[in-house]
Order: C-alpha cells, then structure tokens, then sequence
C-alpha cells in the first residue's frame, strides 16, 4: 500500500537540498536516511534520502544524485510516497492511518446514522472526515477527541458527538471543492484544534 509522506518544496543553498512539507506523523521512520521513496510524477523518482536535517523549524532532505540547486529546484512540488504494509498500525494507539478509517460508517452516540467516511482532510491546524450524507451532501467532521469519541474498526464504524450546528443543515457542504470556491470571495475563518500528516492521522486530545 502506498502513502504520501511528504512533498518537496524549494531549493535550499546550493548543495542540493531541498524544503519539506511533511505529511506523516513518523517523519523519522518514514524520511530517514536511506529510506527509497516512490514519487509523483513518477518520472522523479524513486528518490533515496541521503542526509536529513531540521532548520528553522523546517525539515531538510538531499537526495542521492541531487547535488545543485538546479537539480534540487526541478523536484519541487513532487509528492514523497511510501511503501506500507496495509498490516502496520501506527505506534500510538489514538492514529490511524487514513485507510483505516477510509468509508467507517458515522453514527451518533445515541445510534443515529450521519453518513460514511469518504476523505480524511489535512489541514495545517486539524485533520477532518469528509463524511457522506444519505441524500449524497456532504458534512465535515473535524476529528478531535471531543467529538469523535470513538473509532471502531472491528464494527467499522466511527462514533461522534457532535456539538449543535455540526451536522444540522447547516453544515452540510456539497463538496470541499465548491467550498474552496465559495471561500475565493470571502474571508476565511480557521477551524480550531491540531492536524496531524496525512500516513497517521490522531484525535487532539
């Protein structure tokens, strides 16, 4: 099975370094040195990370055979894919990877149905289910401790508690896409709690 770990970001110095937007919560299992990455497009790669490094709070790669800025700058926006065992858990016993929780009916904790986990959304604050309604609309469903209160993968189902508002008309969206659209002409208001990468996704506690 493959996950997205990372994508490349700009060129660093000149030595062939380069920025990285991590999107797992194991960046020192999975963007280690000598871990061989698959890409897209796939014509990149695969890439072996030769060194790694934080700076700035950022992490920094180098790859094998990328050794000037050129070459660093031609691999920007690359996306970084692992290969995983569809078997591994995540150590921590609150994440899941996003295949686990892939199409996980939501219910209530009073048993009421909400819908089927479609897309797991990473956002730099907070990690959100994208939850498929009966009537085909659309409910984001942030996923932290308060309201998602349990995961069930034996019964593979995810059950919430959602505050007044969340799931009401109110907060049916169509799809994110139109969404984003819709926020193009007005301003954005940031949702609250923590994210986590897109390989391990965990409640906030």
């Amino acid at each position: 099975m493959q996950l997205v770990v990372a994508r490349v970001g700009r060129a660093h110095g000149i030595k062939g370094e380069v920025t990285v937007e991590v999107r797992t919560d194991e960046p020192e299992l999975r963007l280690g040195p000598g871990a061989v990455l698959l890409t897209d497009p796939a014509s990149t790669g695969p890439l072996t990370i030769e060194t790694g490094r934080v700076h700035s709070g950022r992490l920094l790669l180098r790859f094998a055979g990328v050794r000037d800025r050129n070459a660093a700058e031609a691999l920007r926006n690359t996306l970084l894919i692992a290969e995983v065992d569809p078997d591994e858990k995540p150590e921590d016993p609150d994440e899941y990877y996003d295949h686990q929780l892939m199409d996980l009916d939501v219910v209530t904790v009073d048993g009421a149905e909400v819908g089927r986990i479609t897309e797991i959304s990473h956002l730099p604050s907070q990690d959100l289910f994208v939850v498929e309604r009966p009537d085909g609309t659309e409910v984001l469903i942030p996923f932290v401790e308060e309201i998602v209160v349990e995961i069930d993968l034996e019964e593979q189902r995810a059950v919430i508690d959602p505050p007044p508002g969340l799931i009401d008309d109110r907060a049916e969206i169509v799809s994110t896409r139109d969404e984003e659209a819709a926020e193009a002409g007005s301003a954005e208001a940031g949702p609250d709690g923590s994210g986590s990468g897109e390989d391990a996704t965990g409640a906030d506690v």
